[in-house]
């Protein structure tokens, strides 16, 4: 009796860790960890657009600032930080294509010609930034 006791015991101390771990490492996987709530920004009441950011959605924050981004720089860097940002955040990628065709409209606008526009084009999206090119020709 007093050895099948210790094998049963030495059974537990093996596989109860294994156990353990395995269980807590499923239930972690199943928390939503990134939330909605910790993409919002911090406003102090006194500021003016408090209002306007806590009502943009998280693809139009990203439209906004890659836009501007490709007033002040060039097409080809908003391309890039498109990527990167539907790389980071795969929720993004539905909204790629019509971000990237803004952007190619914004390139045509920026540089009056559909040639020069279509030079900073990457694929990014498909071909959503040359369809944009093209439509804003």
């Amino acid at each position: 009796m007093n050895s099948a006791a210790r094998r049963i015991g030495r059974t537990l101390a093996l596989v109860l860790p294994v156990v353990l771990v395995l269980s807590g490492t499923l239930a972690v996987t199943r928390v939503p960890w990134a939330t909605t709530a910790t993409d919002s920004q911090v406003l102090t009441a006194s500021t003016g657009s408090a209002a306007q950011a806590a009502h943009r959605t998280p693809e139009e924050a990203l439209r906004q600032r890659l836009l501007v981004e490709l007033q002040e720089k060039d097409p080809g860097t908003a391309l890039t930080h498109l990527q990167e940002a539907t790389t980071k955040r795969p929720s993004l990628a539905k909204h790629c294509a019509s971000i990237a065709r803004d952007l190619g409209r914004a390139a045509v606008a920026k540089y009056g010609a559909a040639h020069r526009a279509q030079a900073f084009s990457r694929p990014v999206c498909d071909t959503s930034f040359a369809t944009g090119v093209a439509a804003a020709q």
